[in-house]
């Protein structure tokens, strides 16, 4: 059997998702199962190269880390140039902070790298389209991370409505988030990093989450015709990581109503402001004239028109409807791995074998686009069409 090599600049992993998803949950967790077999004559094993600018944190997640997770250590650096210019090096993933993605996606154009990074791939739309056209004019393979379209749960809506589960789709309701800590408290941390709240950072609630959006709405139910939003800096005041208060610029929640081509209306609210009561830190209601069903991250529970309960509305007495009761959950019938390193291994593929990758920079621009115009219809307080990019 031939294992062929596959070397990836991962370029910004010590931040938290960065080291968590991407490089132990995705690329040590390939490593560790053997590598992506194709089949019984050709392995793909990934190879990777740590960059960043912190000598100290690169050494603990190439040495101390890696060791844990792999038993052996990984290369890193600090200068990027010099693994750029590695010819064993093919893949250039970026999962720094968004400003700086630009400049490092166009080093990496130049060094002839397939480029693959996190999202959002910039924070205005024509800056997003303009990193698609220079790495498609280069002919080089590209994609960003759309994680969420390979959570079991989402997995799951995509089968019940490709079985007819729901019949005609009604309506969509998202509501994600939980209790970000200001930091503001020394003994209770902030979850997040303090750029996420500051607008001039590239932080905010829009250009993070509606980019997920984007890509599990179009995906899942249909291209957005148009939308109406509304953020807010809920918070206006944070701790940063130096423990200095500092002025929160950007929006910490944002609400919103997407209205697909074929009518069906999705409904997301979004906050770091907000103490859960719900199954999960992001659930998904699906609603259709035959079924409904609710989603989490991993579980899904459905009900059918068969099924459904007929409440009568009355304030003067205890509800006598659990409606708790009366739903089923759908079985977990496969095994789900990581949806990180599920896109990982298709990038992998994509790269080593020409597989087919939809995924691309000009598909991350659009959930810039869509982040964008929520910010517009806020600012303008009116509903903005979502044209074809």
């Amino acid at each position: 059997m031939e294992t062929r090599k596959i070397g990836i600049v991962m370029n910004g992993v010590t931040g938290r998702m960065g080291t968590n998803q991407h490089l132990i949950r995705s690329i040590l967790a390939i490593i560790k199962h053997g590598g992506v077999k194709v089949s019984d004559q050709l392995t793909l094993m990934p190879e990777p190269i740590l960059t960043g600018r912190s000598e100290n944190k690169l050494r603990h997640l190439a040495e101390d880390i890696a060791l844990r997770e792999i038993g052996r250590t990984v290369a890193y650096t600090t200068n990027l140039d010099h693994a750029l210019a590695d010819p064993e090096n093919e893949i250039f993933f970026d999962a720094s902070g968004t400003l700086q993605r630009a400049g490092f996606i166009e080093k990496a154009v130049k060094a002839g790298k397939s480029i693959y990074c996190e999202k959002p791939t910039a924070t205005k739309t024509a800056e997003a389209l303009r990193l698609a056209k220079i790495v498609e004019d280069a002919g080089l393979k590209n994609g960003v991370v759309q994680d969420k379209l390979w959570l079991p749960s989402f997995r799951k809506i995509a089968m019940l409505k490709e079985l007819g589960f729901f019949g005609k789709i009604l309506s969509v309701r998202g509501d994600f988030g939980y209790w970000v800590f200001t930091g503001m408290d020394l003994d209770q941390p902030a979850q997040r990093p303090s750029w996420n709240y500051r607008a001039e950072d590239g932080g905010g609630m829009m250009i993070d989450m509606f980019c997920h959006w984007q890509y599990v709405i179009s995906n899942l139910f249909g291209p957005i015709k148009s939308l109406v939003a509304y953020g807010n800096v809920d918070i206006p005041e944070r701790r940063s990581e130096d423990g200095k208060p500092f002025k929160a610029t950007a929006d910490d929640s944002a609400y919103a109503i997407f209205l697909l081509e074929d009518g069906t209306v999705c409904q997301f609210n979004s906050s770091w402001c907000t103490r859960v009561r719900r199954d999960d830190l992001l659930t998904v209601q699906v609603d259709g004239t035959h079924g409904t069903a609710v989603a989490g991250l991993r579980e899904v529970v459905v009900q059918s028109a068969a099924e459904t309960p007929k409440p009568v509305w009355n304030p003067d007495i205890a509800q006598p409807i659990d409606f708790y009761k009366g739903w089923q959950p759908v079985p977990n019938n496969i095994h789900y791995d990581n949806a990180f390193k599920i896109q990982w291994e298709m990038f992998l593929r994509h790269v080593a074998l020409d597989e087919p990758f939809r995924y691309t920079l000009r598909e991350g621009a659009k959930g810039v686009q869509l982040a964008e115009l929520g910010m517009k219809s806020w600012q303008e307080r009116t509903w903005v069409d979502v044209p074809a990019l």
